[in-house]
C-alpha cells in the first residue's frame, strides 16, 4: 500500500503549520504542537529514524482535516491560514466578485 504522507511530507507540514516541538519522555515520535493565539489546537508525531518513506498517514486525523487537504498542505497549495480557516479559527474569505462579460 502506497503511503500518502511520508516523513518528508510530514516535516513540510510541520514547518508550514509552525509546529513547536513538545517535550516527551521515551516517545517513538517527536511530538509537535500547532498553536493559534497561544492555544494548542492540534498535535501530531513524526517518527524517529532515517526512513524517509515511513508512513505518517495518522497526521490528517491528528490535524482533523481530510487526507486531500493534508497532502495539499505538504505540496504547498494550502497554507497555515487555509488550515486555520478549515478548522473555523479564521473567517472564511468572501467569494471572488464576478466579472461581467461584455
Amino acid at each position: 500500500m502506497a503511503r500518502i504522507i511520508t516523513k518528508e511530507l510530514a516535516i513540510k507540514i510541520c514547518d508550514k503549520l509552525q509546529g513547536v516541538l513538545m517535550p516527551t519522555k521515551n516517545a517513538v515520535h517527536d511530538v509537535y504542537g500547532v498553536y493559534y493565539n497561544n492555544q494548542l489546537i492540534a498535535q501530531f508525531g513524526i517518527r524517529h529514524g532515517s526512513n524517509k518513506e515511513a508512513g505518517h498517514d495518522h497526521i490528517q486525523k491528528a490535524l482533523n482535516v481530510s487526507t486531500g487537504f493534508t497532502k495539499q498542505l505538504a505540496i504547498c497549495t494550502k497554507s497555515r491560514e487555509d488550515y486555520l480557516r478549515e478548522r473555523d479559527l479564521l473567517p472564511q474569505l468572501p467569494p471572488a466578485p464576478e466579472i461581467p462579460v461584455p
